[in-house]
C-alpha cells in the first residue's frame, strides 16, 4: 500500500469459510428480527432468542440450554427469567426427575417461531432463484456433513 492510497475491500478468496457462512446467517438472522418486530414480537434479544431456539418440544432443562448455548447456567438462567417475564417460556417441573425443572415454550413463543418461520423459508427460496436448485441442494449437504464434526448436538 502506497502513501495515501485507500485500503482495498476484502474479495471472496480473501474472506474465509467462516465469515463466508456468518455473513448469509446474518443477513437471515436481520430479516428474521425485522418481521418478528413488525409483527409485535421486540421485546427479545439476539442473545435471548439463541436460548429460545434451543428448547425442545417437550421443555429442556435449564443446564441444557447454557450447554448448547455456549454460554454460563448463571447467563442462561437471567435470559430464561427475562424470557418467562416476557411471556416467551414457562418452567414446569421435569416429570424424570421431580428435583429438576423444564423450560417450555409458551404459547407467545410459539407464535414469534412461525413469524420466524415463514421468514427463513422465504429468505431460503430467494438463496435458491440466486444459487439454483442444484447449487442449493449441495450446499445444504456440504453443511449437513459439516455438522458431524461441529455440532456436539447433532
Amino acid at each position: 500500500m502506497g502513501a495515501g492510497s485507500e485500503p482495498t475491500p476484502a474479495t471472496e478468496s480473501d474472506l474465509n469459510t467462516g465469515v463466508l457462512m456468518f455473513l448469509p446467517y446474518r443477513a437471515l438472522e436481520n430479516r428474521v428480527f425485522a418481521a418478528l418486530a413488525e409483527a409485535g414480537f421486540d421485546d427479545f434479544t439476539p442473545a435471548q432468542a439463541r436460548v429460545m431456539q434451543r428448547i425442545g418440544p417437550e421443555g429442556t432443562r435449564l443446564t441444557e440450554l447454557a450447554e448448547q448455548a455456549q454460554i454460563t447456567k448463571q447467563t442462561a438462567g437471567f435470559l430464561v427469567d427475562q424470557l418467562e417475564k416476557a411471556g416467551y417460556v414457562t418452567r414446569v417441573p421435569d416429570p424424570t426427575d421431580r428435583r429438576a425443572r423444564l423450560v417450555r415454550g409458551a404459547e407467545k413463543a410459539w407464535a414469534a417461531k412461525e413469524v420466524a418461520d415463514a421468514v427463513v423459508a422465504e429468505v431460503e427460496g430467494e438463496w435458491e432463484e440466486h444459487l439454483g436448485k442444484r447449487r442449493m441442494k449441495q450446499l445444504r449437504e456440504a453443511l449437513t456433513l459439516l455438522r458431524q464434526i461441529t455440532d456436539p448436538w447433532a
